[in-house]
């Protein structure tokens, strides 16, 4: 079952007449012309679709929290802000097949109320711009956008707006305040973005995945969306599958594959590279828990372990994990857990804000424990001391970035902690270009 991306591998369907050719802009129509806007939002809801840029929280509910003051315009945000590491499936989408998106938002926008939307892009995607910008005036030019869209009276004007370049920018409220021309920071909530958004006025911010569902919901139904998936886990999600499999790419699924099914099917990471075996999985981009291999496939109750939003979380951060963005990363035994614990703690360093004082200097003593460690001159105590930072770190700061630069570090010594006390142990084997922690085998 293919929402997204059943048409696009077709030739030219980044144009608006192929697009056309294949249903396009039929959910606009449907919409506008026979649906009133809280109907809308109603099929949203009986859908179940939770927003897919990583927090899950269900998009109709989140839509039905819109303030609705008189005199006071409404805007929808597309978070197309797209930096997780081990996340390019929304980059995918807009690159390939554009007027996806650009239908989304006209549906999205008008159930909303919004005469005038935005597209937050990352920065560096500046030929996804392009491509974007193109799709929206093909629109117009066809009536889909502007004034008075298909003689309904509704008005709608959709802008593309270049991020900042800076990964924080992701966070909701950070990217109203860079959409606004100010530093991309946080903000204290409440007052959340529906009552107080961008310039102050209500405002609903979603991920291109969780916005391009829309066209689908509304031309065949919430409850059909709803069929599909597991429990809370309605309709498909992409996965953008990297690292050590056969076969990386952008995968849409039914929510509740197996996660098993998922690494070794053809149909999908097609496995294992060939000579190697797997070691641990980030499941939802960097930001969430590591796996190792033996909470990979089952969970602690042994039961089969889905993608699903439950089901990966299953057990906690003590044996579980978030589906999060769908930044799937495999791991082979050639991994070294340490520096690629460094490597995220590095990220997350480079990336804070600095708004938060447990962030600004956490992420900063985070980073300089993990280089000692990986470069032969940690000590056994800055295994426990790196524990008690991300501690200090999580659920103290005004956005999530904190917990997201804490979360990586505390799972690979909760589940790798062996691999760190070995670096530690044998400074000159763990420092030796392309040296991994050895097999049990070995060890004993």
């Amino acid at each position: 079952m293919k929402i997204l991306t059943q048409h696009i591998n077709e030739p030219g369907i980044e144009t608006f007449d192929v697009y056309r050719k294949h249903g396009g802009y039929t959910a606009v129509e449907k919409a506008i012309k026979s649906m009133t806007p809280d109907e809308v939002v109603e099929e949203v809801k009986k859908s179940g679709v939770r927003g897919r840029g990583g927090a899950g929280f269900p998009m109709g509910m989140k839509w039905s929290f819109l303030a609705k003051p008189e005199g006071v315009p409404r805007y929808l945000v597309c978070n197309a802000d797209e930096s997780e590491p081990g996340t390019f499936k929304d980059h995918y989408l807009m690159k390939s097949i554009p007027h996806l998106l650009i239908e989304g938002m006209i549906v999205s926008s008008y159930a909303l109320g919004a005469n005038k939307s935005f597209i937050y892009v990352r920065g560096e995607l500046l030929y996804v711009i392009a491509i974007l910008e193109k799709a929206i005036a093909e629109a117009k030019a066809k009536g889909f956008l502007g004034k008075n869209i298909l003689g309904s009276g509704y008005d709608l004007e959709l802008v593309v707006q270049p991020g900042g370049g800076a990964y924080i920018c992701g966070e909701e409220t950070a990217l109203l305040e860079s959409l606004e021309g100010k530093r991309g920071n946080p903000r204290n909530k409440p007052p959340f973005p529906a009552v107080k958004g961008l310039y102050q006025c209500p405002t609903v911010v979603n991920n291109v995945e969780s916005i391009s569902n829309t066209p689908w919901i509304i031309n065949n139904g919430g409850e059909a969306y709803a069929a599909l998936g597991v429990g809370r886990s309605t309709g498909t999600k992409l996965i953008s599958a990297s690292g050590h499999i056969r076969k990386p790419g952008v995968y849409e699924i039914v929510l509740g594959v197996p996660v098993e099914e998922f690494i070794y099917s053809d149909e999908y990471c097609g496995g294992i590279r060939d000579g190697h075996y797997l070691k641990a999985l980030v499941a939802g981009g960097s930001s969430v828990p590591i796996l190792p291999a033996n909470l990979i496939t089952t969970t602690a109750n042994n039961e089969p372990r889905l993608m699903t939003y439950e089901s990966l979380s299953d057990g906690g951060f003590a044996t579980g994990t978030m589906l999060g963005s769908g930044g799937f990363i495999v791991f082979d035994e050639t991994a070294c857990i340490v520096k690629n614990t460094l490597n995220f703690a590095h990220f997350y360093r480079h990336e804070s804000c600095g708004q938060c004082s447990p962030c600004r200097e956490g992420t900063g003593w985070m980073e300089k424990i993990l280089y000692r460690i990986e470069n032969g001159r940690g000590t056994q105590a800055d295994i426990d001391l790196l524990v008690d930072v991300s501690r200090k770190i999580e659920g103290n700061t005004i956005c999530p970035l904190g917990d997201a630069a804490a979360w990586p570090v505390a799972s690979a010594i909760r589940h790798f902690r062996h691999e760190f006390e070995w670096h530690i142990s044998h400074p000159e084997e763990a420092t030796r270009p392309g040296a991994v922690y050895p097999t049990e085998a070995v060890l004993n």
